[in-house]
């Protein structure tokens, strides 16, 4: 199975072995946006700052086409600052576009408590609780 995997850019840590055994089971993986480098983003903010508008467009349409290329995504939603099940705003576009492509959409975490759970429940979001067998 082809899977977009979507986090927290200060998560990919986490994320690698996760996504190592999820290749080890035999299925395709397309990670997130500057995943070979998370700290791209507040540089292009620190030294391109009149381009940094510009480049984070990019990143929204990149990680829009990512969704779309592939057949479901796996949010890692991990803890973050002491935030269980973090989702921060990139993570729930990509939720969004998944949702709105009619992709299935994997919670490796359940739901995070706050502001977004209405919206994340209404989605109907597949919680496999670190279970990785459960993606179908």
């Amino acid at each position: 199975m082809k899977i977009f995997v979507c986090t927290s850019r200060h998560l990919y840590d986490k994320a690698k072995p996760v996504i190592q055994a999820l290749e080890q089971a035999g299925h395709t993986i397309t990670l997130p946006n500057n995943f070979d480098d998370f700290g791209r983003e507040n540089r292009m903010k620190a030294e391109q700052a009149s381009d940094y508008p510009a480049w984070k467009a990019s990143m929204f349409r990149k990680q829009a086409e990512k969704v779309a290329n592939n057949d479901v995504i796996l949010v890692m939603n991990f803890e973050k600052e002491g935030k269980p099940n973090y989702i921060g705003g990139a993570t729930f576009l990509e939720i969004f576009k998944a949702w709105e492509l009619s992709k299935k959409i994997f919670f490796y975490n359940p739901i995070p408590e706050g502001m977004l759970r209405d919206e994340l429940v209404g989605m109907s979001p597949t919680v496999i609780n670190q279970d990785i067998s459960l993606i179908d």
